[in-house]
């Protein structure tokens, strides 16, 4: 076991300052771009998701770097490539100004123009099948009544629009004719606490809230405090959404691929 939790603490040091690790078969380092959080719990939420993710992908060199909040910072883990090929992937649920912004001017400002840019992970289908999951483990059956989707929120249009899409998807996979409203947790409205609060006034008696976060924290708190009869956990390690990040990765591997022939 002592042996075990060196080896932990190995793993953690790597990710933090972006070592090299044996690369896959040559393949481009993915590098994942989480957002950042003040909470710790959020900030291990997001390693132990690209944990599985090299679960998946064994002997790829998958490393965790943060927009804001958080250690390695985007600058920092772009330096520590140090000429590398590597792919950067949003952990990001939908677009936004950070997509259309700040992850090409960090690249930018590194130089790192040509280095392949994932879209973001949703809406996808495989995101509203960990979304419908998430839903039924928190004790929600089939057919119990409308779900608030509970997102982040922008100012934004097109990221929103991504969320109102990804509900779309949800009650498509949860399939019982449930509607999902989505709702928004800052910058745009209804906020999941007016959308829960409509659908009870509509004589809606039990309503469901999906989290549409990655990982615990202030939003995911403000999430489960909206009177909603179950609220799902955030998304954090479901495989399906290590799957996506995977997916994410080799689309845009082979999109770069493709426009250097």
């Amino acid at each position: 076991m002592e042996g075990a939790g060196r080896g932990e603490a190995g793993r953690g040091a790597a990710e933090s300052t972006g070592a090299r690790r044996p690369s896959d078969g040559g393949r481009p380092v993915l590098l994942a771009v989480a957002h950042g959080s003040r909470s710790a719990a959020g900030v291990a939420a997001n390693r132990a998701l690209l944990r599985r993710v090299r679960m998946l992908r064994p002997g790829l060199d998958v490393r965790c770097c943060f927009l804001d909040l958080a250690r390695p910072s985007l600058p920092e883990a772009l330096a520590a490539l140090d000429g590398q090929a590597a792919v950067l992937v949003p952990l990001l649920l939908g677009g936004g100004y950070h997509l259309r912004v700040d992850l090409p001017g960090a690249l930018a400002a590194a130089g790192l123009t040509r280095l392949p840019l994932a879209r973001a992970l949703g809406p996808h289908p495989l995101l509203a099948a960990a979304l419908a999951e998430r839903l039924a483990a928190a004790g929600r059956p089939a057919g119990a009544g409308p779900v608030v989707l509970a997102a982040a929120g922008s100012s934004d249009p097109a990221a929103n629009a991504d969320t109102a899409r990804t509900a779309e998807l949800l009650a498509e996979r949860l399939g019982d004719g449930s509607p999902v409203v989505p709702a928004y947790l800052s910058a745009a409205r209804p906020t999941p606490r007016q959308a829960v609060a409509a659908l009870h006034t509509a004589g809606h008696r039990h309503v469901a809230v999906a989290t549409h976060l990655l990982a615990p924290g202030f939003f995911a708190d403000r999430a489960a405090a909206t009177g909603a009869r179950w609220t799902s956990a955030p998304l954090g390690t479901h495989e399906a959404l290590a799957r996506l990040v995977a997916l994410r990765y080799d689309e845009a591997r082979v999109e770069s691929l493709t426009a250097a022939r």
